[in-house]
């Protein structure tokens, strides 16, 4: 990975837009309305009935009501000039669970657009690297010209969701963006690799030796989100928002050492076969219980991967954007929350 990027400064004009965000109770969501109420734009958000509606600004507008509701969907749609569609789910207990949570929505919102706001200026969705899946190589990673092949259901379902949003990028600006993993304040992912660490502890699945991964703080992936959204070079593409630099396990555990303190570490690597009867015991629990766990096949798929590196360059260039965050600062923040929050 390139470790010197060039920096386009590129302005964007967003006085006055209304603005849809989607999901924004999650960890992502939370911080695109943290960043957006910094801005001279009106934000609206879609959230479930029972929603209890999270840390909202005061004069954020709020529209209630499922994906499976056309006349909320309507509401939500009309008037905005761009939606930033975060919504969805990462856990589910089986294949119909992603359609219903990753898949749907996309198909819902986009028709609601088609008829309710046919001058909408762009539709962002929120993707992901599993969408696409692993790299080959670790060295420059995925580039946005690559065949996808996702190894889960979960990618599978983002990439379905995207299929959607291209085949009707001829009458919706459509804008797909592809992070890896995302960390930082909020996230609960994450947290589990320093509550390990914390403990001295760290279990890894697979080839931890081989093994590399491209991350993004937070707040640097909301930054590019909206970037990508306000830029007139993006509309019907897709892009990995992402740092140039990709990580191997030892360098997050160097990056997280003098925050947490620990002196010594004991690593518990877990083969493949391991991880995989692993997840298919959890996973029979789940299909069970019909209660999505945090291990299955599909999961565990996933974790054995050596490569899960994508490449910035096109986001570079296209719309300048450039993850400013290091990893120790960003590390060393994120723990700091943690702390502050009590979760650690």
């Amino acid at each position: 990975m390139r470790e010197c990027p060039v920096r386009i400064n590129e302005e964007y004009s967003h006085m006055g837009e209304t603005i849809l965000v989607t999901g924004s109770t999650g960890f992502i969501g939370a911080r695109l309305l943290k960043l957006l109420a910094g801005e001279d734009a009106s934000v609206r958000v879609f959230l479930r009935p029972e929603s209890a509606g999270g840390a909202l600004q005061e004069k954020t507008e709020v529209v209630r009501g499922s994906f499976g509701d056309p006349e909320a969907l309507r509401h939500a749609v009309r008037g905005v000039d761009r939606i930033v569609h975060l919504a969805g789910v990462t856990k589910a207990a089986g294949d119909a669970g992603f359609e219903e949570g990753n898949v749907m929505p996309v198909r819902n919102l986009l028709a609601a657009v088609k008829q309710h706001n046919p001058g909408l200026k762009r539709f962002v969705l929120v993707s992901s690297l599993a969408a696409a899946g692993p790299a080959a190589e670790g060295v420059h990673g995925l580039r946005e010209s690559d065949e996808p092949h996702p190894v889960s259901a979960y990618g599978r379902s983002k990439l379905r969701a995207e299929t959607l949003c291209m085949d009707v990028s001829a009458s919706v600006p459509v804008t797909i963006v592809r992070p890896p993993a995302v960390y930082g304040p909020g996230d609960r992912d994450v947290l589990q690799v320093f509550l390990m660490l914390s403990r001295g502890v760290l279990v890894s699945a697979g080839n931890p030796e081989k093994q590399r991964f491209s991350m993004i703080y937070v707040d640097d992936l909301v930054r590019g989100i909206m970037a990508a959204a306000r830029s007139e070079r993006t509309e019907g593409r897709v892009y990995y928002i992402t740092s140039f630099c990709s990580w191997s396990w030892e360098e997050v555990i160097a990056a997280a050492r003098p925050v947490l303190g620990f002196r010594k570490l004991h690593r518990i690597n877990l083969p493949g076969p391991v991880v995989f009867l692993l997840g298919a015991v959890a996973g029979a629990v789940a299909s069970f219980s019909g209660k999505p766990g945090l291990l299955n096949r599909d999961k565990a798929n996933e974790l054995v991967q050596d490569y899960w590196v994508c490449s910035p360059e096109a986001a570079n260039l296209d719309f300048g954007f450039t993850a400013d965050m290091s990893l120790e600062e960003g590390v060393s923040k994120t723990i700091t929350w943690y702390r502050r929050e009590g979760w650690m």
